[in-house]
């Protein structure tokens, strides 16, 4: 056995035993021993490989696998460019706190700065935007123990998970880690030598055990938050179940956006950001508990840099923190009894009163709209499915549109709040849906954003492809600027061209060069009826409109009322 023979297949061999089940892997030369390595372990259903000829699909592809299993998972390229593609998925992995493992080949260390083929410097490549860095060095010869490089294994995915032990307040949760592995030619094995058994000075530990066992810990002891001040709980992306506990035990508001997990019960303020325009409200807080990673709404971003409301955090490090306000963090939290219930009553009340303003405004008849869209596809996500949400316009729409599920009827809502970008987001839905199999998966966003990474669907023939429904709001551009001060009169002449961007691209005919089914609909019952598709992947295409979006916006804004 080859030298890189052995280091592909132990460091194979101690990702499935540390926990591993999913692997992307782009093709590549100099990953050729990883490569037949994690072939033979699919083979063997030691893991699931997923293979990708775009290594930056392939890095949202396993940044949705991770999310929808709550598993690490590894994605593997080679040299060079390769490497470099992934840092889009590792940066919105980074900030969005997803356990991504980026296992790059790369050439010997002395090839560097020599101007050798396809090689670079990768040492650190994605510089601080990860928990842990590994370099493994390419062996001259098969060590006489497999140690060094099963302990390297053991580590990132440790860090990866956030357990190292070191405390939640004292370390950052869980993200992505990068291991760069250098392999020396030859880089093939002998065909005996894939199948066969690892020689005992590179086995692992007895009975599959991993290196090292994963460092437990205990649940971390809650702070206690006074009731009194006059207090909403605001939910960002991932704050889970605890955010709506908080609220049901202490009575107060729960202002969540749809992937906070916590949409759900009788405390969620389906219109919290256009209520938090009307002062005789909005003024009134005296407190915010935030958990997750709030990033959806400006009207929010105000709440929390407000110097007459005091910010609470709970959860890990590093702590939403946009206006510099918080004042206390705490692991967890919890409340002695419950709070006035009359200041939940007058959030709900004026919740209903302007609901039914918004549905006046842009559910009463007329052509299709995004609002009816995101109305829509919120009503078909069924308890157990699965809904994966675009950046822009969709997600924002939906936070408005979508009405709180009831509690005990399990569904995930999830999207790329990380840094927020259109990108991956085809990848990412496909990786969800094969990571968490729901018994229906959905996912929802605009044409520019399907389009960024139609590539997503270039899947082969051998490949796992998950039931996935893909809604497309095809308004042929992007809507959210006009929203922004870029739409307005001061840059019309500007405007189309450089921030509307329409492409004029046929989606059909695209979808059909991809192999996947593609339906047009044009309103609300023709879509509700295409939700219910067939089995494998389908593309819906909602055709919207944006040239009164701005006015529509607007008014939305102005159905704000108390009661």
């Amino acid at each position: 056995m080859n030298p890189s023979t052995a280091l592909g297949r132990v460091l194979v061999d101690e990702l499935a035993r540390s926990g591993v089940r999913d692997v992307v892997l782009s093709p590549g030369s100099r990953s050729a021993a990883l490569a037949l390595a994690l072939h033979a372990a699919d083979a063997r259903g030691e893991l699931r490989l997923h293979v990708r000829i775009d290594e930056r699909s392939a890095g949202f592809l396993a940044l949705g696998l991770a999310k929808g299993s709550h598993r690490p998972v590894v994605v593997v390229t080679t040299s060079g460019t390769a490497a470099a593609n992934l840092h889009p998925a590792v940066l919105e992995a980074a900030h969005a706190r997803v356990p991504l493992i980026a296992m790059t080949a790369d050439r010997p260390a002395e090839l560097r700065g020599t101007e050798a083929n396809q090689t670079t410097d990768q040492v650190k490549l994605f510089g601080d935007a990860v928990r842990a860095y590994v370099e493994v060095a390419a062996p001259d010869v098969v060590p006489d123990s497999a140690a060094p490089w099963r302990a390297a294994v053991s580590r990132v995915v440790a860090a990866a998970v956030g357990r190292t032990g070191e405390g939640p307040m004292a370390r950052p949760a869980g993200g992505p880690v990068h291991v760069n592995v250098a392999f020396r030619e030859p880089l093939l094995p002998d065909p005996d030598d894939v199948a066969t058994s690892l020689p005992q000075a590179l086995a692992g530990r007895p009975g599959g055990a991993p290196w090292r066992a994963p460092m437990m810990e205990s649940p971390p002891l809650p702070g206690v938050l006074p009731l009194g001040p006059r207090t909403v709980v605001v939910a960002g992306d991932d704050a889970g179940p605890p955010a709506r506990l908080l609220a049901e035990e202490a009575g107060w508001p729960l202002f969540a956006e749809p992937s906070s997990g916590a949409r759900t019960g009788t405390h969620p303020i389906a219109t919290y950001r256009l209520l938090l325009g009307l002062p005789e409200l909005a003024e009134r807080i005296e407190r915010v508990v935030v958990l997750g990673r709030p990033t959806l709404s400006r009207p929010i971003t105000r709440l929390l840099s407000r110097p007459d409301v005091e910010v609470v955090v709970v959860g890990a490090s590093p702590f939403p923190d946009p206006g510099n306000r918080v004042a206390a963090a705490y692991p967890a939290v919890r409340v002695d009894g419950s709070d006035d219930p009359g200041w939940l009553e007058e959030w709900r009340r004026a919740d209903v009163a302007t609901l039914t303003a918004v549905e006046k405004v842009v559910l009463d008849g007329g052509e299709l709209n995004p609002w009816q869209v995101a109305r829509t596809v919120s009503g078909a996500v069924k308890p157990g499915d699965l809904l994966v949400v675009g950046s822009s316009n969709p997600i924002r729409d939906l936070d408005l549109m979508a009405l709180p599920y009831p509690v005990g009827e399990r569904r995930m809502v999830m999207a790329n709040r990380g840094l927020a970008g259109i990108d991956g987001v085809v990848s990412t839905a496909i990786g969800a849906a094969l990571g968490r199999r729901p018994s229906h998966a959905l996912a929802y966003m605009g044409d520019l954003t399907f389009l960024h990474d139609s590539n997503g669907l270039v899947i082969g023939p051998d490949e796992p492809r998950p039931d996935l429904t893909i809604v497309v709001a095809s308004d042929d551009g992007g809507s959210i600027f006009s929203t922004l001060e870029q739409g307005g009169a001061p840059y019309a002449s500007a405007f189309e061209r450089v921030f509307g961007t329409p492409t004029r691209v046929d989606i059909g005919t695209l979808c059909q060069a991809m192999g996947v089914d593609h339906r047009l609909v044009t309103t609300s019952d023709e879509l509700e009826a295409a939700l219910d598709g067939p089995a494998g992947i389908q593309v819906v295409e909602a055709r919207v409109g944006r040239a009164d979006r701005r006015e529509a916006d607007q008014q939305l804004r102005s159905a704000a009322r108390l009661h």
